[in-house]
C-alpha cells in the first residue's frame, strides 16, 4: 500500500512539472510580483518624494524661496527648474528621507496633485508661517508630511510647527484619484475575464468546435463577445460613477465626448488583448495564469491605488506606456482636470492601435479546437 501511495505521489509530480506554464504560475510569478511590490513599497523612507513649493511672489514660480534654503542648508545655485532641488537627510527617527523640491504656482501644484506627481505642497504665509496643503485621507501625503516636518525639526529650524491645511479643491482628494483608476481597472477586468476567460472556457468544453462547423465568420463570433461585454462594462461604469457622484460628490469636469472616446479606445485595447491571450490556451491553469500575468502587473504598476511616481524615475517611462496607465491617466484628466477631446486623441490612438494589433494577431493564432 505504501509503495502504491509513493508511486501515485511521484506521478502527480511528473504531471505537474510536465506543464512549464503551471510551474511558472506556481513558483516564478509570486517571486516576480514580490520583486515588483518591493520596488514600490520597500524602503519608503528612502523614496525620492517630490514636494511643490508655492510662493506668494510671481518670481517664486521659477525660484525656491530663501527660507527653504535656510531650512535645508542648501544654496540657491543648486536649484534648476528641470531637475528641482534634491535634499537628503540622514537618520530621521530611524529613517532616511529624500525630497525633491520644485517651485510651482498654486495652479501648477493643484494639477500635479491631481495627476499624482506630488502628494502635498508647502507654502509660507506671513501671517501664520509654514503651511502644508494635502488631503489627510491620503496615506502617502500623511507620511510625506511627517517625514518632512521631522526633517525640518532635526535641522534645528527656529520656526514653529507647520500648519496643516486640508485640501478641498475638486479633484485634489484621494477619492478623486481613486475612482478613475477603479473605472479603468473595471474596463480591463471586463475584457480579460469577461471575454478572455469566456473563450477559454468554451474551448475547454469543446464548444468552439461546433462554431467552426457553422458558416459563421470567426471574426463576427469574436466581435459578438466584445460587443456584449462592452454594453455590460458601460453599465458597470455608470453604476460606479453614479455611486461616486452621490456619495463622494465627484463630477466630470471635462468633455463627455472625450470620455466616450477614451472608454471605447480602452475597451478596444483590452478586448484585443483578451482575444490574443485566449487564442491558444488549452486548460484552466494556463488560462488563469496568463490573465493574471497581464492584469496583476498593470494593477500594481499603473497607479490605480497609488501613484506610479513612487517607482524609480528610470522606471516611470515604461509604466506610462502600459495600456492601463494610459487609460487611467486619461480618465483622471477628464474627470478631475477637465481636459477635452484634443488632449485624449494621442492616448486614444495608442489604445486603438494596441487593440487592433492584438485582435488581428489573436484571430490569426486562434485555435478553435
Amino acid at each position: 500500500m505504501t509503495n502504491i501511495l509513493i508511486r501515485l505521489i511521484l506521478s502527480q509530480f511528473k504531471i505537474f512539472f510536465r506543464e512549464p506554464g503551471v510551474v511558472f504560475w506556481s513558483f516564478g510569478f509570486p517571486v516576480l510580483m514580490a520583486w515588483i511590490l518591493g520596488i514600490a513599497f520597500a524602503n519608503k523612507g528612502e523614496t525620492l518624494r517630490t514636494v511643490a513649493v508655492v510662493g506668494e511672489s510671481p518670481d517664486a514660480v521659477y525660484n525656491l524661496p530663501q527660507w527653504l534654503h535656510e531650512k535645508t542648508g542648501t544654496d540657491s545655485t543648486e536649484y534648476s527648474v528641470e531637475s528641482g532641488l534634491e535634499w537628503q537627510v540622514g537618520e530621521n527617527h530611524g529613517e532616511k528621507a529624500r525630497f525633491r523640491f520644485r517651485a510651482m504656482s498654486e495652479i501648477e501644484a493643484t494639477q500635479a496633485l491631481k495627476r499624482g506627481q506630488i502628494s502635498l505642497w508647502i507654502e509660507e504665509s506671513s501671517a501664520s508661517g509654514l503651511r502644508y496643503r494635502f488631503d489627510p485621507d491620503n496615506a502617502e501625503a500623511r507620511l510625506t508630511y511627517l517625514l518632512l516636518e521631522g526633517a525640518f525639526r532635526d535641522q534645528g529650524s527656529s520656526k514653529q510647527k507647520g500648519e496643516i491645511r486640508t485640501l478641498t479643491i475638486i479633484g485634489s482628494r484621494y477619492i478623486d484619484f481613486l475612482i478613475p483608476g477603479l473605472m479603468a481597472m473595471s474596463i480591463m477586468n471586463a475584457c480579460l475575464w469577461g471575454i478572455g476567460w469566456s473563450l477559454i472556457d468554451l474551448r475547454i468544453k469543446k464548444l468552439l468546435r461546433r462554431m467552426v462547423a457553422t458558416p459563421l465568420r470567426k471574426s463576427i463570433f469574436l466581435l459578438s463577445h466584445g460587443m456584449n461585454r462592452m454594453i455590460l462594462s458601460a453599465a458597470e461604469l455608470l453604476l460606479l460613477f453614479g455611486f461616486a457622484y452621490f456619495y463622494f460628490d465627484i463630477t466630470i469636469q471635462g468633455s463627455l465626448l472625450a470620455l466616450s472616446l477614451i472608454f471605447l479606445s480602452g475597451y478596444c485595447a483590452f478586448a484585443g488583448i483578451a482575444v490574443l491571450i485566449s487564442s491558444r490556451v488549452q486548460n484552466t491553469h494556463s488560462g488563469n495564469g496568463l490573465i493574471n500575468c497581464v492584469t496583476l502587473p498593470m494593477f500594481i504598476l499603473s497607479g490605480i491605488f497609488f501613484s506610479y511616481h513612487n517607482f524609480p524615475d528610470w522606471f516611470t517611462p515604461y509604466v506610462e506606456v502600459l495600456p492601463l496607465t494610459m487609460l487611467a491617466n486619461s480618465l483622471r484628466g477628464i474627470i478631475t482636470e477637465g481636459i477635452g477631446l484634443a488632449q485624449v486623441i494621442m492616448p486614444s490612438i495608442g489604445l486603438f492601435g494596441i487593440g487592433c494589433v492584438c485582435f488581428v494577431l489573436g484571430l490569426r493564432l486562434f485555435n478553435w479546437h
